[in-house]
């Protein structure tokens, strides 16, 4: 029959096993960690494993006939395997800190101590003065038992000390983790050299090292998730970098238009041109989304030029009540130039370009509309019949709608328009404006 301090034990070694195995394999499979981090949590972790199943081994061989070796070696390991976490513990701690372990004094003390408890626990293992399992398969501890725990806890203590120490080195969640580790251990090996209670010793080894270790493995998953917007940022930018000669060349061409037929329109042109470009660099240098009015003046400074261009061959009308929000700088413009690229030709009657913006239930909602030549569900762009169309409009759709996933959350649809052209939806959930940032302060510089 098996009493509830067995079953207490059971429990606990059950659970620390399924926790140490999970937290392992996080630190197996977690991308972009620290070596050093990822080797220190290996170790514990399987340290912490092992140890559990010689506690295991222990439990069931504990008091049962014929299985004096086998409580024996158990009973080795679990003392050894518990060591093993103190020297460990102090060569992460150096190498955080940035000081080199192999010469420290703290590291060559704790070895010195580590090394004495090993030859003692070797030498338990042929005599009777410091512990010995009984016939009946019972643990006995020797009158020389406490010197075997000073020489485990004398390492703790200096590790400890260690810790305080280094403690404006340390960052304060290491700080507390490392104190979290330290002290319940320490205590549960001061209690087990005055008292026999395995499963004090069992709580106060595991779940402290898993607790500290779990610090250690959230720290890690923020910076990588720190890491990955980071480098979804940068992705954005290159991905507006990818667009802005696509936007200049068409800009210019109709500045070389104009030229020839207004020069003082060319001339006012060009410095609307030159404000745009200003304002649009500084909007791509911000990593942030702007607010969907200097977008809008945006389009609209492109749509003037084109207009002078066509003159009668584009309308545009806008619908913009709602403009209280944010997206990707160069969202709007691109899909803009996009259909008035591909549905200004002579076959067609005059274009126009419609853009309204109104409030949803899940946030902002922006639709382009025009009655060009239609949708091609292949490019996902307008083109005329038979035209070969190209890559670059097809990329810029696909980057405006990778932007918007990344940077606000948002998506984008393209679908053919009743009656023919094209209808373009954009839609952004509802997020709190970006920090630090010149636009969320409400700076706008203007077209001249």
């Amino acid at each position: 029959m098996i009493d509830w301090e067995e079953q207490i034990f059971l429990f606990l070694l059950g659970a620390i096993l399924m926790l140490s195995a999970l937290e392992l394999w996080f630190a197996l499979i977690l991308p972009g960690m620290n070596r050093w981090n990822r080797r220190f949590l290996i170790a514990v972790f399987t340290i912490l494993l092992l140890c559990m199943c010689a506690g295991l081994v222990d439990a069931l061989t504990y008091r049962k006939t014929g299985m004096a070796l086998a409580l024996r070696i158990a009973i080795y390991l679990e003392y050894f395997l518990i060591s093993l976490l103190l020297p460990l513990f102090t060569v992460y701690l150096l190498r955080f800190c940035g000081e080199d372990w192999r010469k420290s004094v703290l590291w060559r003390a704790v070895r010195a101590l580590w090394l004495v408890f090993f030859i003692l626990l070797w030498a338990a293992q042929f005599t009777t003065f410091l512990y010995y399992v009984t016939p009946e398969n019972d643990f006995r501890r020797g009158p020389w038992h406490p010197l075997l725990m000073a020489f485990a806890a004398a390492p703790m203590i200096l590790n400890l000390a260690g810790v305080i120490r280094r403690r404006n080195r340390l960052p304060g969640k290491y700080y507390a983790a490392f104190l979290i580790y330290l002290l319940p251990l320490t205590v549960a090996w001061l209690v087990h050299t005055v008292l026999f209670i395995p499963s004090l010793v069992l709580f106060g080894v595991a779940f402290p090292a898993l607790s500290m270790a779990g610090v250690i493995l959230s720290d890690q998953l923020e910076q990588y998730v720190r890491q990955q917007r980071e480098i979804a940022n940068q992705r954005a930018g290159i991905m507006v970098l990818q667009m802005r000669p696509h936007f200049i060349c068409n800009t210019m061409t109709s500045i070389y238009y104009l030229c020839d037929r207004d020069p003082q329109e060319a001339k006012r042109v060009t410095m609307d041109f030159t404000a745009y470009l200003r304002r649009n660099f500084t909007a791509i240098a911000s990593w942030e989304p702007i607010p969907f009015s200097d977008e809008l003046e945006h389009t609209r400074a492109y749509l003037a030029i084109e207009q002078v261009q066509f003159e009668d061959g584009l309308f545009v009308d806008y619908d913009t009540p709602h403009t209280g929000f944010y997206l990707p700088p160069l969202t709007l413009q691109p899909i803009v130039e996009n259909a008035v690229k591909h549905g200004m030709y002579p076959e067609y009657a005059p274009l126009r370009v419609t853009i309204r913006t109104r409030r949803t239930d899940a946030g902002s909602e922006i639709v382009v509309e025009d009655n060009g030549p239609g949708f091609d569900p292949a490019g996902e762009e307008d083109m005329p019949p038979d035209a070969s169309g190209g890559g670059e409009p097809h990329i810029a759709l696909a980057n405006i709608r990778q932007r918007l996933e990344m940077m606000c959350g948002g998506e984008m649809t393209i679908m053919p328009r009743e009656g023919g052209g094209t209808v373009v939806t954009l839609r952004i959930p509802d997020r709190p404006a970006p920090r630090n940032s010149s636009y969320a302060a409400g700076v706008s510089p203007r077209l001249t």
